[in-house]
C-alpha cells in the first residue's frame, strides 16, 4: 500500500518524504469508533518512517489513543476545503458512509482509494488511483 501511495505521489512529481498525507478513516471498519487492529495504523507508521507528514480525518474517531505497538499523538482534522487542498494526496483506508468521496476528489489533488470508495466518479482522470 504504502508503494503505491509512493508510485502515485511520485506520478505527480511529489516525493513521500515530506508529502502531506491525509488518511480518511483510520477505524477497523466502516462506521465505528474502534481503531484497534486498523490496517490504517501500520500504513501510518510506514509513511511516518518514510517521512511523510500524516493528517487524518474519522467522524468517529477524535483522537488516536496510545496503542500497544503505535503512538501518533494526532487528533482527527476537521474535513474541510482548505485541508483537502493542503494535502498532497488523500488515503481512503476505512469507507465510513458520512463522507462525500465526490467532494473529496473534487478537492484534494490526489485520493487513493483502497475500498472502491470512489467507484462511479468520473470526470477526474488520473486524480484517482485505485489501491
Amino acid at each position: 500500500m504504502v508503494a503505491k501511495i509512493q508510485d502515485a505521489l511520485n506520478q505527480q512529481g511529489k516525493s513521500l518524504k515530506g508529502a502531506k498525507v491525509l488518511i480518511l478513516g483510520v477505524a477497523y471498519k466502516k462506521d465505528v469508533d474502534d481503531a484497534r487492529e486498523s490496517p490504517a495504523l501500520a500504513i501510518m507508521e510506514l509513511l511516518q518512517k518514510k517521512g511523510a507528514e500524516l493528517l487524518y480525518h474519522d467522524p468517529f474517531i477524535p483522537e488516536l489513543p496510545a496503542f500497544r505497538k503505535y503512538h501518533f499523538k494526532l487528533k482527527s482534522s476537521p474535513l474541510t476545503e482548505k485541508l483537502l487542498r493542503r494535502a498532497d494526496a488523500a488515503v481512503v483506508v476505512t469507507d465510513h458512509t458520512q463522507i462525500d468521496y465526490r467532494w473529496v476528489v473534487k478537492h484534494t489533488p490526489l485520493v487513493i482509494d483502497t475500498r472502491n470508495a470512489t467507484q462511479g466518479i468520473k470526470g477526474f482522470g488520473k486524480k484517482i488511483i485505485k489501491a
